[in-house]
């Protein structure tokens, strides 16, 4: 009974003051620990832009997706490194470092302050490079498009592309997602939000992985080029 309240109350906070639903949201991570992959050409500094609309060559509609610090802000992203620090036997501090096997991402603004950060889990399926993206806090939270579609620590998928200087994320769209589950063309676990009028996946990792295996390479079923929440990114440096 406490499960389903907490899990009530978590939903209405979720959606809260969300007027437009860009992204599909999971409780569970995207990916399992078996496909997370390091990516060095991802780290580094990044100016963003909204991708221009297949169907609409106007870029307006494209920029109406994103909340101004996703596109004023530069892109800061670094793989993270956990510091500890332990008693030696004499009694002395002893710091150690640690590469862990994800990467932080920070916007930051024209004045050098973080306006907001995600933890991005790089990931394989079929070969394929997707990013699964979680709020690592939760100050601003209504400055940035994808930081208000996944609060409450909510993950949200996005097929990445990397090219030398430039970079593409795609993200899985709820209205895909909502198509999808309607006409059965994919069975996995969700929560429709009566409130929101919009579906939550609920589905354990190992099926959120399997559901990429087998939709998420065929245009047919998700077409990663259509998704309305697509951001180009050009190196600074």
């Amino acid at each position: 009974m406490k499960r389903k309240l907490w899990l009530s109350t978590g939903l209405l906070l979720l959606f809260f003051g969300c007027d437009n639903f860009y992204m599909i949201c999971s409780l569970n991570p995207y990916y399992v620990e078996k496909s997370i992959i390091l990516t060095p050409a991802i780290e580094g500094s990044w100016f963003a832009k909204p991708a221009k609309s297949i169907e609409n060559s106007s870029n307006s509609e494209s920029s109406k997706v994103w909340a101004l610090a996703d596109t004023t802000s530069t892109w800061t992203i670094k793989r993270f490194i956990s510091k500890q620090v332990v008693k030696t036997r004499k009694g002395q501090d002893s710091t150690t470092y640690k590469p862990e096997n994800f990467y932080i991402a920070k916007l930051v603004s024209s004045s050098d302050s973080v306006i907001y950060e995600f933890k991005v889990v790089l990931f394989t399926v079929k070969n394929r490079l997707y990013a699964d993206f979680i709020p690592n806090a939760k100050e601003d939270l209504i400055k940035s498009r994808l930081a208000s579609n996944s609060f409450f620590e909510m993950h949200t998928l996005a097929r990445l592309k990397i090219n030398q200087n430039k970079a593409e994320l795609s993200w899985l769209g709820a209205n895909c997602m909502k198509e999808m589950i309607e006409k059965k063309r994919v069975r996995v676990n969700y929560q429709y939000v009566l409130q929101a009028g919009r579906f939550l996946l609920t589905a354990s990792s190992e099926d959120l992985t399997r559901m990429i295996e087998r939709y998420a390479d065929q245009p047919r079923f998700i077409d990663w080029d259509l998704q309305a929440a697509r951001l180009n990114f050009t190196r600074l440096n």
